[in-house]
């Protein structure tokens, strides 16, 4: 019987009439008195039970995204357990408060904190609070302006300018606003590091020296002109100095020349007419000009200097 269901391309698919007529013939099977107890043991006569095909293999990728979304789970429960510590009383290493505050009751690990639009970072009244970075600097920073707090120094970069306040009384010890055209360092500092700063007036107190130091080229330009006063003005340079002015340059006050580091020569064994070289001489009122030495012991003596004009 199984062969004439058959064909050569496998079982044929029976109606729902057919499989109705074949279950009523089984059933009368199992009712007859003398084949009671007997079941065909052909493919076509038992019930297919179970998903077969691609309902089973759908299944199965059903059985295995859901083992990896219960594994995801587990794995986000128990980091939130373990280093946001909520449990059943709440939070234990944090705060949410209706003000927006959070607060952090235990040492918080932070890497990089990415705060939102104007947010303040503070401390409790009574207690410190306590930044500590791992072997690196502690560091502030919005936009272009940084505060970095290092084992030896401190340090603020800004751009835009920076200014000190107490935030309560609104006082400001230090500020980098020129409109003012004057600040005063606050106590206890004593030097000011810039690349760059404008201003109308710079000056130290009568009990100290001013001093401005460069680790390459200092400028100092005005658009007014500049203005050098005090008890003793010093010049030290690795280099060149150089003194530029449109009109005049007005040195007041007494000139004293190094004459140990001053190049001269010993005679007339050195002078070499094939050379170009100057001297230095000054008039009667103190000014300063150079002469063009044409031959051995020239003077001073010339119709070109400025003596007198």
């Amino acid at each position: 019987m199984a062969s004439e269901q058959e064909s050569s391309n496998g079982p044929v698919k029976k109606s729902m009439r057919e499989k109705a007529v074949e279950r009523r013939n089984v059933n009368k099977e199992h009712n007859s008195n003398f084949k009671a107890g007997y079941v065909p043991i052909e493919e076509e006569r038992l019930h297919k039970t179970g998903l077969r095909g691609r309902k089973g293999n759908m299944a199965v990728c059903i059985i295995v995204l859901l083992f990896l979304l219960a594994l995801i789970n587990l794995i986000i429960t128990l980091v939130i357990w373990t280093v946001i510590r909520i449990g059943p009383n709440g939070c234990e290493s944090m705060e949410f408060h209706e003000s927006g505050l959070l607060r952090f009751k235990q040492k918080a690990d932070m890497g990089t904190v990415f705060p939102l639009h104007k947010s303040t970072v503070g401390g409790r009244k009574d207690q410190d609070l306590v930044l500590t970075g791992n072997n690196n600097p502690v560091v502030f920073q919005q936009g272009t302006t940084k505060l970095s707090v290092e084992e030896d120094k401190t340090s603020v970069v800004s751009d835009v300018g920076i200014s000190f306040t107490d935030p309560r009384t609104q006082t400001t010890f230090f500020s980098t606003d020129f409109e003012n055209h004057e600040f005063h360092l606050p106590k206890g500092v004593k030097v000011l590091r810039v690349k760059k700063a404008s201003t109308e007036r710079i000056t130290s107190s009568a009990s100290s020296d001013l001093n401005i130091k460069s680790e390459g080229k200092a400028i100092v330009r005005g658009n007014e002109g500049v203005h050098i006063m005090g008890r003793t003005v010093e010049f030290k340079s690795g280099g060149n100095i150089e003194l530029r002015a449109e009109n005049s340059i007005v040195l007041n006050g007494s000139l004293m020349f190094n004459a140990s580091r001053i190049p001269h020569s010993a005679g007339d064994v050195f002078f070499d007419e094939g050379m170009e070289r100057y001297k230095l001489c000054m008039c009667a009122d103190g000014t300063l000009f150079r002469l063009q030495v044409k031959y051995s012991n020239m003077g001073c003596q010339t119709s070109d200097n400025p003596c007198g004009h």
